[in-house]
């Protein structure tokens, strides 16, 4: 399928979407039947992992998304264009618990040169989101920009619409952020960090902030529940941010000793991918992440480092 060809399923697996939400929006049941996931995003997408690295992070995220062709690839003139960044903790960038708001900048920055017609960054932080906004950094790094077509937004509870999920395995049917869904383009940032509970999180992981309901009920089955939501959840693009990792007392974090700098920054379309590569940095083996594996069993990417394709 050439890319014009699944640019063109895209908008029709989004226009009925669309018609989705609306009926949920009245009551009714909403089912994502099998003949609409053809119309997704790609389920295997290539495995190429993007490296960018140098203490200029917002200039190695540019080089990142120009290693896959730029981001001009994925966002196109007229498009909106909705960014899940992690910024759920109240933890300033040194800290590490949340992306660096110039890794953010810039990826805003690119899609509203591409002719994004407007672009949104959410998460939906288990905490106040005002303070996490702020102290991450991020909030006021978008607003430098000074465009109107680039905002940062508050996920309402009103915001989160139910699906239910065929092919999930435990998750069958759980509420979804209604724009990560019906987006032009929905570009998932993640930072690399220790996790208490999933063991690291990475891509897989950070859309867990773009879900709806009882979080905490989802934590006793937590890695199947991640693998999951990415049924549901396609990005078109995923950045995993590395420029510094919380090594432990993750994920919230708050020692600078916690913290160490790498200068790194990942991006491509596989975000089984990207994690497999991001436990390396960690010490770790893919596997032995149970989300991570869970997902490649879901078909949602490549967990073997040896298929996947470092540019």
């Amino acid at each position: 399928m050439s890319e014009d060809q699944i640019d063109l399923a895209r908008r029709e697996f989004l226009k009925r979407l669309g018609l989705l939400v609306v009926l949920a929006g009245v009551g009714h049941r909403w089912v994502l039947p099998e003949a609409l996931w053809a119309m997704a995003p790609a389920s295997r997408p290539q495995p190429l992992v993007a490296q960018a690295s140098g203490s200029s992070w917002d200039q190695i995220t540019g080089e990142a998304l120009q290693k896959l062709g730029g981001l001009k690839k994925f966002v196109h003139p007229g498009e909106t264009v909705v960014i899940k960044p992690n910024m759920s903790f109240d933890r300033t960038p040194e800290q590490g618990a949340n992306v660096h708001p110039l890794v953010v900048r810039q990826v805003v920055a690119l899609c509203l040169e591409a002719g994004a017609k407007e672009v949104k960054v959410f998460d939906h932080p288990a905490l106040d989101p005002r303070l996490s906004y702020k102290v991450s950094g991020i909030e006021d790094a978008v607003r430098g920009l000074k465009d109107p077509r680039a905002q940062v937004v508050y996920a309402d509870p009103r915001d989160f619409v139910p699906v239910v999920a065929e092919r999930a395995r435990n998750l069958k049917k759980w509420w979804y952020y209604r724009e990560a869904l019906t987006a032009d383009r929905f570009i998932n940032i993640a930072v690399a960090k220790h996790h208490s509970s999933a063991g690291l999180t990475m891509c897989l992981k950070n859309m867990m902030g773009a879900i709806g309901g009882n979080r905490p009920s989802l934590h006793p089955n937590l890695a199947q529940n991640i693998a999951d939501m990415n049924l549901i959840l396609r990005p078109d693009l995923h950045l995993l941010d590395a420029t510094r990792i919380m090594v432990r007392n993750g994920p919230f974090g708050g020692r600078l000793e916690d913290v160490e700098v790498r200068n790194l920054v990942f991006a491509g379309p596989d975000p089984v991918a990207l994690d497999a590569v991001g436990t390396t940095l960690f010490g770790k083996q893919p596997s032995d992440i149970p989300h991570i594996l869970k997902a490649h069993q879901h078909q949602l990417g490549e967990l073997d480092l040896a298929k996947i394709k470092l540019l």
